[in-house]
């Protein structure tokens, strides 16, 4: 047997930590197999878990999927192998978004294999964060490491951060009485018995954090109209620190990219202790999404837009078991 065979053990836990990726509203929608005789895992998308009205070209879902890969990534490069990574290497099984070979002992990805320690650190934290502003060296490593993966973060500031919040703003105000988004929060919302919370996916009440009460800080409430017995209301920052996440071009495999890029920067920001959550919800109506790019370029697709600060990190969210989203072939 090859020296660099991996027991199902050690597939399995590259896998769980590949699974502790954001996706959005924590629908988890991946599945991974592992092919032994090649030593490769193929990522695919579980379009069952794709929300056809908030993501009907299922961009977010790629997105998710990309962040499970950078997971992957990391992980098989703290086992100490290298990582040969291929994005969307058959185009006629669209599904089919990724593989990664071990190619053998010896990463060569120290910089991925630093970021380990965060895979299970990292949660979105949808609380108040302080005002203290992010230094500006951690944010030129952060814009660094989304360079990296092929994608650019830049922050929001002066006019574009008030920009941004009043698409933000309006989204949220569609969101409220748009059908279709509330059947999303009701379907990935986990509220009431205690069946209903020891769900393996979707966002549990115990991670909502508070109503906001005052503030400018964009965090989206996934109670909805809903009640959540015992639930308070707080004050979150005025001065939030908005960081946008943009490729040149849109297509599907520049979504997985944006994923990667995106837990590139989220596991760095996290061994820099700053915790962060997620604003989507203008990227989530075309019309909106468009306004929210760089006004200095006006040519880059913004992906996704990250709220970061220091503050208390968020609870830890369900996973899917890992027999559940990982077979293994011959």
């Amino acid at each position: 047997m090859s020296q660099l065979a991996l027991s199902p053990e050690r597939v399995a836990t590259l896998v769980r930590d590949a699974t502790a990726a954001p996706s959005m509203h924590n629908a988890q929608p991946w599945r991974f197999s592992y092919f032994q005789g090649s030593r490769t895992f193929h990522v695919r998308a579980d379009l069952a878990r794709a929300m056809p009205h908030s993501d009907p070209d299922t961009r977010a879902l790629h997105l998710g999927c990309g962040a499970a890969l950078l997971n992957l990534r990391v992980s098989v490069a703290h086992g100490d192998w290298y990582p040969a990574t291929r994005l969307l290497p058959d185009l006629a099984d669209p599904a089919l978004l990724a593989t990664v070979q071990l190619t053998g002992f010896g990463s060569g990805e120290s910089d991925l294999a630093a970021l380990y320690p965060a895979i299970h650190q990292r949660h979105s934290s949808r609380f108040p964060f302080e005002e203290t502003e992010i230094p500006e060296a951690v944010r030129t490593a952060l814009s660094d490491a989304a360079h990296l993966e092929g994608a650019s973060l830049s922050f929001a500031t002066a006019w574009h951060l008030q920009e941004v919040l009043e698409l933000v703003e309006e989204a949220e105000a569609r969101n409220r009485t748009d059908r279709g988004s509330d059947e999303d929060l009701a379907t990935w919302t986990r509220i009431g018995t205690p069946s209903v919370m020891s769900a393996a996916d979707g966002v549990p009440e115990y991670a909502f954090g508070p109503r906001k009460r005052g503030g400018k800080a964009p965090v989206r409430d996934f109670a909805g109209a809903r009640s959540v017995a015992g639930r308070t209301a707080t004050a979150f920052e005025r001065s939030p620190q908005l960081a946008l996440l943009s490729t040149s071009r849109d297509r599907p495999e520049d979504w997985l990219r944006a994923g990667q890029a995106m837990e590139h920067v989220l596991l760095l920001a996290t061994l820099e202790g700053l915790s962060s959550s997620f604003v989507t919800q203008a990227l989530e109506w075309p019309d909106l999404r468009w306004p929210l790019r760089d006004p200095l370029s006006g040519s880059a697709h913004v992906q996704m837009v990250l709220r970061l600060g220091y503050g208390p990190g968020g609870p830890g969210t369900p996973r899917r078991p890992v027999p559940e989203v990982l077979d293994i072939q011959p």
